[in-house]
């Protein structure tokens, strides 16, 4: 029996100019607006630049682009032929780009001008790349560079493709180091934009999506295209790194009514003078990537009058599938399952842990888990196993039935024989009038046992007292979780996503960085 066709694009795009919304705003970027009928031909034809140049259905598109019109339809525009676009970070060297590349096999690469010193670095290395789509200018030995004006091809409908279909993958390093292609089907587009865009934000043709993450992240491709397409809405991108002012200035004047963005940024927000009206028109906060303190959720609706919901995705997932709800938020929680999901915490012995709580692994079992990881057979297995996901994550159920996140598996720490949670230890610090930023990582002390190491960031202007941040701790949670030692630092490494690179953390305190308390 031959499955029903089900295009992405079709789902995003011709059906809502077939509904006879065609006039709608679909997409902002600066001073340049697409409506629906105008973003479908444009994504038709880049459709049908890529067939012009021998790309195939299956085959990998791979994009290093700036938000924009420009990486939008690459995306949409690669599934739309039935290929299988992937974004990659553009915060990667030359040597991790090629490293993608020759994983994926992609012979085409589409990027944009500030990323073409990692481009020309990455293409010396990967001899499959036959062309490069650039939206700007540069030359390549060896390796056709064509504008993005290339792929203005005649339109072309949507490939025959089915809910299984391979749509994209989204690189990541998750819970086993190198990066690693995650496969996405189809019907997984339609999925999260059905049972968390429009089952847990109820976004409609009326909103208005700003996310600081980018496309090339999973939560920001959902936040950016997959979500306000689905539902008729308008994405505003922003093709500039993103800052509290530049932000907040979008925000200011585009009126957006959704919100996305991670817990580092709304701390940034927080310590900048941005105005205090800057998000007036924001009806719903969301933060994914890492777990939200309470005291950020607290600070940020009493300044900027936005309630944040905070939620746990992952780029196997495809989006967010433990999710506060509006106007029901617990701080310091990411929620329940978001419907038609399932969750479960298991301890060491993989046994389904009942009561609440007890910590343990938090599974995953949803219909926008990924297919595998290509060519990782090994990782695959112990990362998918049947129909359930390992997440990484450590959680805990409470009593309520939500569920709250002790950081990830690898990030717990022993101390004194027992367990703490990073994220407790991150929260009570973040109380503390003078620290704006906060991550807590195992040190090894000299008899070659792991403590707590808090590195912090002091709030602008003030200073802070490592003796007294100890103290604090000491006041607010049991002696063994306090610090052992703090490193004052101007700021934390993070990743391309805004998440905090704890292995380079642990690294730093190891050496001559750690001040001893």
């Amino acid at each position: 029996m031959t499955p029903t066709m089900f295009n992405a694009t079709d789902y995003l795009l011709d059906r809502q100019v077939a509904a006879g919304h065609g006039d709608r705003t679909a997409v902002v970027c600066g001073s340049r607006t697409l409506t629906y009928a105008e973003l479908l031909e444009a994504t038709a034809r880049v459709a049908g630049g890529l067939r012009t140049l021998g790309v195939r259905p299956e085959e990998r598109v791979m994009l290093c682009m700036a938000d924009g019109v420009e990486l939008l339809t690459g995306i949409l525009g690669a599934m739309r032929l039935g290929a299988v676009p992937v974004p990659v970070s553009t915060m990667v060297t030359g040597a991790e780009l090629a490293a993608v590349l020759v994983d994926s096999r992609a012979r085409v690469l589409c990027a944009s001008t500030e990323f073409f010193d990692a481009v020309t670095i990455a293409v010396a290395s990967a001899p499959e790349v036959e062309c490069v789509i650039l939206d700007g200018e540069g030359e390549l030995g060896g390796v056709v560079v064509a504008p993005w004006s290339a792929l203005r091809g005649d339109p072309i409908p949507p490939h025959a493709t089915w809910a299984d279909s391979p749509a994209l993958w989204l690189y990541t390093s998750g819970t086993t180091g190198k990066p690693k292609g995650a496969m996405h089907r189809h019907g997984s587009v339609r999925d999260v934009a059905e049972l968390y865009g429009t089952g847990v934000l109820g976004v409609g043709p009326d909103d208005r999506c700003l996310s600081v993450p980018k496309l090339f992240f999973a939560y920001g491709l959902g936040n950016s295209a997959f979500f306000p397409l689905a539902a008729g809405a308008t994405a505003i991108l922003e093709r500039a790194r993103p800052t509290p002012h530049t932000i907040a200035a979008l925000a200011a004047a585009t009126a957006p009514t959704l919100f996305f963005g991670v817990p580092t940024f709304y701390s940034a927000l927080l310590n900048s003078d941005v105005p205090d009206s800057s998000f007036s028109s924001v009806r719903q906060g969301i933060s994914a990537g890492e777990p939200l303190p309470p005291v950020l959720f607290h600070r940020f609706r009493e300044r900027f009058g936005v309630e944040i919901l905070d939620g746990l995705g992952s780029t196997e997932a495809l989006h967010i599938f433990l999710s506060n709800r509006p106007g029901q938020a617990r701080p310091g929680s990411s929620g329940t399952p978001v419907d038609g999901y399932r969750v479960e915490i298991r301890d060491e012995h993989g046994a389904r842990i009942e009561e609440p709580g007890q910590p343990g692994d938090l599974f995953l079992s949803g219909p926008s888990v990924a297919t595998g990881y290509w060519c990782r057979t090994e990782i695959t297995r112990q990362v998918f196993q049947g129909e359930w996901l390992r997440t990484g994550d450590t959680y805990v159920r409470n009593e309520d039935g939500t569920y709250t996140c002790l950081g990830r598996s690898n990030d717990m720490l022993k101390a004194g024989g027992i367990w703490v949670s990073p994220a407790e230890v991150e929260e009570r610090l973040l109380q503390h009038p003078d620290v704006a930023e906060v991550a807590v990582v195992a040190g090894t002390d000299e008899s070659g046992l792991d403590k707590p190491i808090a590195c912090v960031v002091p709030v602008a202007g003030r200073t802070v007292d490592p003796a007294a941040l100890v103290q604090w701790c000491r006041e607010g949670l049991s002696a063994y979780k306090r610090p052992r030692a703090v490193v004052r630092m101007t700021e934390l490494p993070k990743t391309a996503t805004g998440k905090i690179r704890r292995n380079v953390l642990r690294e730093l305190v190891a050496d001559e960085l750690v001040v001893l308390i």
